[in-house]
């Protein structure tokens, strides 16, 4: 019974996604109807080779701003870059800074490398100056300038210094992360003005540049051919922003995308092995509960919904093997973490929840977070909650969410996306003043233990204290980790030089070309 019941929901699987053919036909046709990106003019657009054709799962959620969830889109376009980026180990590698040095404890300098902005200006120790106090100023704060006071100011002809209020050991580190972008003057309005948030159209650092974009349908890049570190092989792309993913599947499944990101497992099995790419990643799926207001303010039924949890089920039913079991904020893809990590200590006793009623939300952006909300909702009814569920797409989520008005909030999370630190998602998202702090934790304890790690220096005792303070979290059953997650892309095989980025900062660089 169990194999028929498989072979009828393969089959639907496979329906689903021929169904969809008609309608993705002419999802990447070329910008005003002109030949496709398979032939003719259009398709080759300069002597690098032809355009790339990319469907992403989330739309810009604000208008293309670098402060907010947009950030990370334009870095994985290729469109913007910092001083810094990471290397495969995490550690802080040369960008639009060459090299650096520490100063003091609390003063680092940077020298840049020779670079142009995408309006033809220079990249100067002025600019980077002002991108960097531009940043720091925005409000909220970008994430991975949670708790950090920083000023910048340029220094001789190719440096830039930057003081940090107090001693950060990882500051190279934070200023990889894809809300600190350097963009030119223009980006931020004519002097006196302050604009809404600056615009990165035309006026990054990056291989490629937006030139059009209708809100949340597509994006157009060019190649910037003026890039400091070479000629982009791909002419341009063509991004269209499909939140369903059957649909991002199907497009590669039928040749009309060349990369499809944030492929559903539930259609991993539609695509031809050749086509499938699969990487580990640092993105954790978790259950955040409301502390501040609504049923779970009572630590006690908390502690009553982190116990109703299964998440070996969730593994099994619904990411059909394509993650892990969630042990904490931090899965096997941080691979320092399971050795030091501390078993929570001080958890409340679980409380009967006696039909207490609460509303889970989730996004349908990431196709598999639907399913685990049902599954999560099934569980929590079994224990003795009312459970209402409410799914919407992720830019008409956002905002509520940080607003408290959700009792539980289910979402995918990479922990080391901001900055590369471990203590950076622990303060953004677990501080009082974190700023994405669904859970709308506010604890003393949580916040000594992160104040604690983000003032450690060295490698080894930063980890240690990154773990601590995820202890102190997990404490308090604000956070019920549910899966770690592996990225699954579709990626035609024609095309080379994808970038499966753990930290999810990067899929298209100079050397991805068909």
């Amino acid at each position: 019974m169990q194999v028929r019941l498989q072979s009828i929901k393969s089959r639907l699987r496979f329906l689903t996604a021929l169904a969809l053919v008609p309608c993705l036909a002419g999802c990447f046709a070329s910008p005003g109807g002109g030949p496709s990106a398979e032939g003719g003019p259009s398709a080759e657009g300069g002597p690098s080779g032809p355009r790339l054709r990319v469907a992403l799962a989330f739309p810009p959620a604000e208008n293309f701003s670098p402060y907010g969830a947009d950030a990370t889109l334009l870095s994985r376009l290729g469109v913007t870059e910092g001083l810094t980026a990471l290397d495969a180990n995490g550690a802080a590698a040369p960008a639009l800074a060459r090299s650096w040095r520490r100063e003091d404890e609390r003063t680092w300098r940077f020298t840049l490398r020779e670079a142009t902005f995408q309006d033809g200006s220079d990249v100067t120790p002025a600019a980077v100056a002002a991108a960097l106090t531009h940043a720091a100023k925005a409000r909220p704060a970008p994430t991975a300038l949670a708790g950090v006071t920083l000023r910048a100011e340029p220094d001789g002809e190719n440096g830039v210094r930057v003081t940090t209020a107090a001693p950060d050991p990882v500051l190279p580190m934070r200023l990889a992360g894809p809300s600190l972008a350097i963009l030119s003057p223009k980006a931020y309005g004519k002097k006196g003005e302050r604009p809404a948030a600056p615009t990165p159209v035309g006026t990054a650092t990056g291989p490629f540049e937006i030139t059009e974009a209708d809100g949340g349908g597509s994006a157009t890049l060019d190649r910037f051919d003026d890039y400091w570190g070479g000629l982009a092989h791909a002419s341009g792309i063509d991004a269209r922003f499909v939140k369903d993913g059957t649909a991002r599947a199907n497009a590669v499944r039928t040749g009309d995308a060349d990369i499809a990101e944030a492929i559903p497992v539930a259609q991993a099995g539609t695509l031809d092995k050749p086509t499938l790419r699969e990487a580990g990643t640092t993105r954790t799926t978790s259950l955040q509960l409301n502390t501040r207001s609504g049923p779970f303010k009572d630590p006690a039924l908390r502690a009553a919904a982190r116990t109703a949890i299964d998440s070996s089920a969730l593994v099994k039913g619904v990411f059909e093997g394509y993650a892990d079991p969630g042990t904490g904020i931090f899965g096997p893809a941080v691979t320092w973490a399971d050795s030091k990590r501390v078993k929570p200590a001080g958890r409340a006793k679980p409380a009967r929840p006696d039909g207490a009623s609460i509303t889970l939300a989730t996004y349908d952006n990431r196709p598999e977070l639907p399913e685990v909300a049902q599954v999560v909702q099934q569980q929590l009814q079994h224990a003795g909650f009312t459970v209402k569920l409410e799914v919407r797409e992720y830019s008409r989520l956002e905002s509520d969410a940080l607003a408290g008005k959700f009792d539980a909030f289910i979402g995918a999370r990479n922990s080391l996306l901001d900055t590369g630190d471990p203590v950076g998602v622990l303060g953004s998202d677990y501080t009082c003043d974190g700023g994405y702090n669904l859970a709308r934790l506010c604890d003393k304890k949580v916040d000594r233990a992160v104040a604690e790690a983000v003032g450690t220096d060295g490698t080894g005792e930063r980890q240690d204290a990154a773990m601590a303070a995820e202890a102190a979290i997990l404490g308090t059953d604000a956070v019920v980790p549910l899966a770690h997650q592996r990225i699954i892309a579709g990626v035609s095989t024609d095309v080379r030089g994808v970038l499966l980025d753990p930290y999810e900062r990067a899929l298209v660089g100079t050397g991805t070309r068909r």
